[in-house]
């Protein structure tokens, strides 16, 4: 951890020092520098008067997100920009030693090349400074609804074209446009799904960062099969100072009864049995279950009265959950729901060509459908936001899958399924 901050911290410096000699580069007239000048030293000054505002009995606010935006804002561009220059810096050294070396005369168009590179440099880094804006100001309710077909062999009939909307991610406390969630909840009702699903973090860590926003989501229409929730890591109030233990358990308590208040049942650690003419399928939700975070939840805990056979729909709301407990379990969960990876908000999305995001250098399975032996994993890219307040290509996202009976596999596919089973039948 030091050497990764060590390292930041050196990134940033260049990024800076680079930055000043491009726009020293670009215009000789010194005022413009200076007031270059003058505005880094402001957003750093007010960087780091936020974060020395931030109180751990609060948590992230509104100030301490926008600074986080601020620091993606300056950082990330200043960085493409020294990472160009500095190239430029050693090629420059390397050529004129070779030159030095072989006795030729030095170049004459060092300056204008210099210039040059200055201005691609800039150019370059500009995608990522305008599209951040876009992602603070619009982008963080640019909603899209994804729509996926799943096809079970083993879907009871009556369930086929069964539907659902699955949500995750609220982080109510980070909303700052009333306009735009009422619109996000109309494109959930606009879908006429089975069931609603949310796979958890209702809020940032207080309860009564929920309360203005019960009304709204209380406007989500209940299907002919209902609403069910899941609770995440950030509903156990874990990432906050409290004056004591029964202040953080009170506050618990007032987040876990924020679901009936908008109408979804909560499971903890639970099945419902969901029936449609004398057939069923099950809805398993456990509480946050993470390999680093929390692990509250109790899979065995929460399918009691299941086997193999019930066709499952597991709620989990970190995707870690389906990596290390739930892909080769042998009691085969159909598919599992989750969330929490938000795709880190920032990333590149081009369907079918390109998928990209850090997070998936920590995460195997952070955004989208996964599948392993006939079972899928949809990891849903989130609601709304937190940490920085933006999204920059991961948009925030409304599920809505469609559950179809398989009317035939694939020979490979049906041979690995039915040994799979046969297997688990004999263990």
């Amino acid at each position: 951890m030091r050497r990764i901050l060590i390292f930041l911290l050196a990134a940033i410096v260049l990024g800076e020092i680079y930055t000043f000699l491009a726009v020293r580069t670009l215009t000789k007239t010194r005022w413009i520098q200076w007031a270059y000048v003058l505005i880094s030293l402001a957003i750093i000054g007010y960087i780091i008067y936020s974060f020395t505002q931030f109180d751990r009995s609060k948590g992230q606010t509104r100030q301490s997100m926008f600074a986080m935006g601020l620091i993606l804002l300056t950082v990330l561009p200043k960085m493409i920009i020294a990472f160009f220059l500095l190239g430029e810096d050693i090629f420059r050294v390397g050529g004129g030693i070779i030159r030095a070396f072989a006795g030729t005369k030095q170049e004459t168009f060092l300056v204008e090349r210099r210039k040059f590179v200055t201005q691609i440099a800039l150019g370059i880094a500009a995608i990522p400074f305008l599209s951040l804006i876009y992602g603070m100001t619009k982008g963080k309710y640019n909603y899209k609804v994804i729509k996926k077909t799943l096809y079970y062999p083993d879907l009871p009939e009556n369930f086929d074209g069964f539907t659902l909307t699955h949500i995750s991610d609220i982080h109510s406390g980070s909303f700052d446009d009333a306009g735009e969630i009422a619109h996000a909840i109309d494109m959930i009702n606009e879908q006429k799904s089975d069931v609603v699903l949310f796979t958890g973090d209702i809020v940032n860590n207080h309860a009564d960062e929920m309360m203005p926003w019960i009304e709204t989501f209380n406007k989500i229409e209940t299907p002919e099969f209902g609403k069910f929730s899941v609770l995440g890591n950030h509903d156990y109030g874990e990432y906050l100072q409290w004056n004591s233990w029964q202040e953080k358990e009170q506050n618990f308590k007032a987040i876990k009864n924020l679901h009936p208040q908008i109408g979804f049942k909560l499971l903890l650690n639970e099945n419902v049995k969901l029936e449609k003419d004398g057939q069923a399928i099950h809805l398993v939700g456990v509480e946050n279950w993470g390999h680093n975070f929390k692990k509250a939840g109790d899979l065995k805990l929460a399918s009691q009265g299941l086997d193999h056979k019930d066709f499952k729909i597991l709620m989990s709301h970190d995707p870690s959950h389906w990596e290390y407990e739930v892909k080769n379990h042998p009691d085969n969960y159909h598919l599992t729901l989750s969330g929490h990876t938000h795709g880190l908000q920032f990333g590149i999305e081009i369907p079918g060509f390109l998928k990209w995001s850090p997070v998936q250098y920590v995460y195997k399975q952070w955004a989208g459908l996964y599948e392993n032996l006939g079972r899928n994993l949809y990891v849903n890219r989130g609601f709304g936001f937190h940490a920085y307040s933006g999204r920059t290509g991961i948009w925030p996202e409304i599920t809505v899958l469609e559950l179809k009976k398989a009317k035939k596999l694939c020979n490979f596919r049906k041979m690995l399924y039915l040994y799979y089973i046969s297997e688990k039948l004999s263990f």
